[in-house]
């Protein structure tokens, strides 16, 4: 055996690993044992939430903390601006992610900030005073972004065209504020995020970003002045996987069957039909008939027909979740019917997962059970309340929050 080796005389490198894999609580404990300890716990920090109590609080705790990569401010509590982001690049060199909110930066601020994390891949801001020209300069010097979240700006009053182009997005995420035109260079964008954001003619808008932008894979598409012609032009995207519609009032039918004839590959589709509620069987029944992949439908708000569920369940024979939210006219007997369809020929948790009923079903259903007898099991089944880790279902209702956990933040 080798000469033990005391706590000391373990390398720092090793104690950081360590620390990294301990909870936040043991790794402050760690910290108080010696300035040794305290230094190494510190610079193994790489991620750090922080809402500052005051404008000296950032000086201090980066002090310690010099090794962060990934950052977010929440300045709730104290308003911080231009000097705060100065301090940031001084102080994390090597930042690759900042989230911030509710700050009073300027343009200016962020432009500065941009210069010195040319690295930068990840960047969320929320509520805060600089507007497009800070964006623009962001998008400008960090070549290396990847990911943008922007919700609500201060300092945005309209839209600037002609700005530069974003070359390297992949992801980007837009609400409650006008469209961001660099955005329509992004060549490698593949996800896509439009909620509420207001002005604009998002048809002519959608049409020239899927000219420039065919890799879409995901796309949310909440509360915008979009019609089918905007749809039609999200048909182009041959490779799209994910769509979600929610609240789009002006959307119908032949949006969706432009959309199923085109996408091809669509796994997820979300339809929250709201009051206007344009979204039918027609538009179902092409999703059914033309993408055969699919593996996850949530319906809001609308009434599809049972035979437009039984051709569904029929053709899509890789669907895992089936959420039926709002005014579903689909009563004990015909869901029993349409979970026995799917039950017969894909295998348990398959229809299981489709009808929202894992947990209890699967302790009360028989697979070997066929014919009337599975159908008979299933119905005495579906009456019951039961909590799952999807959703809640009582008789034929499931509360829209569980199926979606965003549902609830906007209503």
């Amino acid at each position: 055996m080798g000469a033990a080796v005391t706590v000391d005389e373990i390398p720092d490198e090793c104690l950081a690993s360590i620390f990294r894999l301990l909870p936040t609580v043991d790794r402050s404990i760690c910290s108080l044992v010696c300035h040794r300890w305290l230094k190494i716990e510190g610079q193994s920090h790489h991620r750090l939430y922080l809402t500052p109590p005051d404008s000296n609080f950032l000086s201090s705790i980066f002090s310690r903390f010099d090794s962060v990569t990934e950052l977010t401010l929440n300045c709730q509590l104290v308003s911080i601006g231009d000097e705060a982001l100065s301090l940031v690049s001084q102080r994390c060199p090597n930042l690759t992610s900042l989230t911030i909110r509710f700050s009073h930066a300027t343009d200016t601020g962020l432009e500065s900030f941009a210069r010195n994390h040319k690295a930068l891949r990840k960047f969320s801001c929320e509520c805060c005073d600089f507007g497009y020209n800070g964006l623009n300069a962001l998008v400008h010097h960090c070549g290396a972004l990847e990911q943008l979240s922007v919700t609500y700006l201060h300092g945005i009053t309209d839209g600037v065209e002609g700005a530069v182009a974003a070359s390297s997005l992949k992801a980007v995420c837009l609400q409650d504020i006008v469209f961001f035109h660099p955005i329509l260079g992004a060549n490698n964008l593949t996800i896509l995020k439009l909620v509420r954001c207001y002005g604009g003619e998002w048809d002519k808008l959608l049409l020239l970003l899927v000219d420039r932008v065919p890799s879409l894979v995901e796309v949310h598409l909440e509360k915008l002045r979009i019609s089918d012609v905007g749809l039609k032009a999200i048909s182009k995207c041959s490779s799209l996987e994910t769509l979600h519609l929610v609240k789009n009032d002006k959307c119908s039918d032949a949006g969706l069957v432009a959309v199923a004839e085109g996408c091809k590959l669509l796994r997820k589709l979300h339809v929250d039909g709201w009051e206007a509620n344009r979204i039918r069987d027609r538009g179902l029944i092409a999703v059914a008939e033309r993408c055969p992949d699919l593996q996850e439908l949530v319906l809001i708000g609308m009434n599809p027909t049972k035979a437009t569920l039984e051709l569904l369940a029929s053709n899509c024979r890789s669907l895992e979740r089936l959420a039926l939210c709002g005014r579903s006219m689909i009563g004990n007997t015909d869901l029993s019917d349409i979970a026995a369809k799917l039950f017969s020929s894909d295998g348990c948790m398959r229809m299981l997962n489709a009808i929202g009923v894992s947990y209890w079903i699967k302790g009360n259903v028989n697979p070997n059970l066929g014919g009337a007898e599975l159908q008979s099991s299933l119905m005495a089944c579906l009456p019951v309340t039961t909590m799952t880790s999807q959703v809640r279902v009582t008789g034929h209702s499931i509360n829209p929050s569980l199926v979606n956990p965003a549902y609830k933040f906007r209503h």
